[in-house]
């Protein structure tokens, strides 16, 4: 392989993945543009509201508080070295609100929400039900995307708080009946550690995170190709699509709010 055959390679690659990054941002340009315009499909929007918050709310449980009881050990193991013991209440609080339960919980949200929303609108597709919607002088835009994308920009956040609460109670579960921590002062240096600032970014982290799996979801799914094939692709093209931008946007917004 020539040197200017691996540059040339190199460049299309470049160039490709920057084309796709254009669509991926007037497709989701375009969304936020139906969403604010009628007409709107409020039981699209319930329908999406209980796929998206409550039953996702099981996984997301299950998650924060075996990582907040995990991380309540492992920095006590840490800290065991240091004679430092005493830090774990303040570690895992700031370490579940301000990064792992957004991460965790947008990574969930992308396994099991994006996933989804892409394999039901590539079936969909596929089966010729979105040609019909146009058929029907629906907009699918508006009709399939604009309410999952608007459930998930509401409800993420929420289950980012309802996973921040749970992961603490999970390391105070551990720290009290393992570790032999006092309730009450584990408690209070949890809340007097805690700032408004902490909460703001996790919950604003919880809508990006959202933002980002509904609209991957969706625009996977509308691309899809024909055949079973065509919707094994989108999904698993929707998830990892989803996956890697929730961790760039956690380092971007991580950044932002360590700079205020």
């Amino acid at each position: 392989m020539t040197p200017t055959f691996a540059l040339g390679a190199l460049g299309r690659t470049v160039l490709g993945r920057l084309a796709a990054l254009g669509r991926i941002s007037r497709f989701a340009a375009s969304t936020f543009s139906h969403m604010a315009r009628p007409p709107f499909y409020p039981r699209e929007f319930a329908v999406a509201l209980l796929n998206v918050g409550w039953l996702s709310l099981p996984v997301v449980a299950l998650t924060a508080i075996f990582t907040g009881g995990a991380l309540a050990l492992q920095i006590y193991a840490g800290g065991a070295r240091f004679n430092a013991e005493a830090v774990v209440p303040q570690i895992v609080a700031i370490g579940m609100v301000r990064e792992l339960g957004p991460v965790l919980v947008g990574l969930m949200i992308a396994a099991r929400v994006t996933s989804s929303i892409a394999a039901e609108i590539a079936t969909m597709k596929v089966t010729e039900q979105i040609d019909a919607l146009v058929t029907l002088s629906t907009n699918p835009m508006k009709y399939l995307v604009a309410p999952r994308v608007l459930a998930a920009l509401l409800t993420v956040p929420v289950l980012v708080g309802i996973g921040d609460i749970i992961g603490i109670l999970g390391g105070y579960t551990v720290a009290v009946k393992t570790l032999d921590f006092n309730a009450a002062a584990y408690l209070k240096n949890t809340v007097n550690f805690l700032e408004l600032r902490d909460i703001i970014s996790s919950l604003v982290k919880g809508a990006a995170f959202g933002t980002i799996a509904a609209i991957m979801g969706c625009y996977y799914g509308m691309q899809s190709g024909r055949g079973a094939q065509g919707v094994g692709r989108a999904t698993k093209g929707s998830v990892e699509a989803a996956a890697i931008l929730i961790l760039a946007a956690n380092f971007v917004l991580t950044g932002v709010f360590f700079s205020l």
